[in-house]
This record gives structure tokens, sequence and C-alpha cells, in this order.
């Protein structure tokens, strides 16, 4: 190969620079995005909504006394079958990914024996209420951060009603609903 070939082959390779850089400055002065003012659609990466946002969301079109006042056991029994995959509620059942909840209302979360719960859940001190699950079943994890329950919720009051009706039927004494 003589010396002309190799400044041909050297010069072609510099030209092809020259034309990518010119071709870079033209774009940048032809085009010029428009910036928005807000964000069209925002992706939430995470966790979701927050606590606040979520109960917010989830607060019912009645007061749950009501809501609980027209539930129907029955009902509630079908829609907890999404449950059983993870619970039992069978009175002395096993604990399967999930605890058992035969008994929960007024139970200390964290306080089924031979269940790991998570750190979250057992540092939960306030006892499970109707009020409590009903907000825990609509977002369980705006309610307790942290928790290994991975279900994402009942987002319809009158089904999460429905459900802890069927949990009041759930025990050897069942807990008072609250007063309307």
């Amino acid at each position: 190969m003589t010396s002309f070939e190799i400044n041909k082959i050297v010069g072609s390779i510099l030209m092809a620079g020259l034309i990518a850089m010119a071709a870079g400055q033209a774009a940048k002065v032809l085009y010029q995005p428009k910036h928005l003012e807000k964000t069209v659609l925002a992706i939430e990466v995470g966790g979701g909504a927050s606590p606040a946002e979520a109960a917010k969301a989830a607060a019912p079109a009645l007061p749950l006394p009501q809501l609980l006042a027209k539930a129907d056991p029955a009902a509630g029994q079908q829609a907890a079958k999404k449950c059983i995959a993870c619970h039992t509620f069978d009175k002395g059942g096993a604990n399967k990914i999930g605890p058992n909840l035969y008994g929960v209302v007024t139970r200390k979360p964290g306080g089924s024996g031979g269940f790991n719960y998570s750190p979250a859940m057992a540092g939960q001190g306030e006892p499970w209420s109707y009020p409590r699950l009903y907000d825990f079943l609509a977002d369980p994890k705006a309610l307790v951060p942290g928790t290994k329950m991975a279900f994402a919720g009942v987002k319809k009051a009158e089904e999460r009603a429905d459900i802890l009706a069927y949990m009041r039927t759930l025990s050897d004494s069942p807990a008072a609903f609250p007063a309307p």
C-alpha cells in the first residue's frame, strides 16, 4: 500500500467525522424541543401512594358502622376465597404463607403462635379491630409498611365490610361491630 492510499483512507475517516459533527450541529439548530410546564404522565416507582393518600382513596361512601350493619357474611365468605391461597380460617387451622385468621378480631398483630411475622407486623401494638382490619384490607402495605403480605388489597368498601362480617363469624366470642 502506498502512502497516497494511506492518505486517502485517513482523509476519508476525518471527512466522515467532520460530516457527523456538522450534522449534529445542524440538528441542534433545526430541532428545539419544547419542555412541558408540568408532567403529563407521572410514573410511580416503588411503594405507590402514601399511607395518607391510600387511606383517603379507601374512604367509604358510608361510615363503617353503616357498612357493617348492611354487610352479608355469606358474600364475605365468597369474597374471602381470594385469601385462602395464603390463609386458613378454621379453628386451630394451620398457618400457611400467612397466619390462620380464626379469631383475628381483637388479636394482637403478630399474635398467632407459630407464624414468623415480619418485624413491621410484629411491631404493631394496637390489636385488630374492625376499623383497623377494614383499612388493612384496603391496602395492607399502606397501613403496615414493610409487611410481607403481598396482597394488593380489596378496593370495594362493601366487599371489605362483607369480609369483616364473615370474619366475625370466625370466633368463639365474636366482637361487636362498632355502633353507628
